[in-house]
């Protein structure tokens, strides 16, 4: 048997990855960031528990690189869905529901991420949250952004605040609240995106044009 080529092996270490960082996705969600161990993931994803560590440094940079491959992968079907439309307002209130609707769907992820991102080790830098950046910045570019470099930050800003009020324990904001606030924000029509049933809330002002 001749041995594997070199695009043979990557292609399969990109899939081992994928399945580690799906297989964190789905048993954090289940039982819980405490309760997941590496070994349960490895074991999930069918790889050697050895292969983690290879790929990871630990439990919480694999979580939130699998979280924000799951966001990345979100936003990206949100986009491109159909009708696909390349209106940067458009763009931009799909981007802004899908988050949002990650927040809806998947609380316990979220929000251990969410938490992840305030600890001690902070924010992760991997290929999947680079993605991520790559695409919200080219929804702010496609939206009519002159200075990007500043206004992706922001919008990542607004995005990731968003998301904590939403998920707050105890004090939780209405998501529908939070997206009339944003989609005031950037001017954007209620009807953008995919509005959320009953209309936007009671007494939101209408939104007006804006300018990043």
């Amino acid at each position: 048997m001749s041995p594997r080529s070199a695009s043979v092996n990557e292609e399969l270490r990109r899939r081992s990855r994928e399945r580690l960082l799906q297989s964190a996705v789905e048993l954090v969600a289940e039982h819980g960031y405490e309760a997941t161990t590496l070994g349960d993931i490895a074991d999930r994803a069918g790889a050697a528990r050895g292969l983690v560590s290879y790929y990871f440094p630990g439990k919480r940079q694999l979580l939130q690189s699998a979280v924000h491959r799951l966001m990345h992968l979100t936003l990206y079907a949100a986009l491109e869905r159909e009708p696909r439309s390349d209106c940067g307002r458009e763009r931009l209130a799909r981007a802004v529901d899908a988050v949002l609707g990650l927040a809806r769907d998947e609380p316990l992820l979220m929000r251990t991420h969410m938490a992840g991102i305030l600890t001690a080790e902070g924010f992760v830098q991997c290929p999947e949250q680079q993605r991520l950046a790559e695409l919200l910045r080219d929804t702010v570019v496609r939206y009519g952004s002159a200075d990007p470099d500043t206004d992706y930050p922001l919008l990542r800003a607004l995005l990731m605040g968003a998301v904590v009020a939403v998920l707050l324990p105890g004090a939780p904001m209405p998501a529908a609240r939070l997206r009339a606030e944003l989609f005031q924000r950037y001017g954007l029509d209620w009807e953008l995106g995919v509005p959320p049933d009953g209309g936007p809330p009671g007494g939101t002002p209408p939104s007006q044009p804006s300018h990043p």
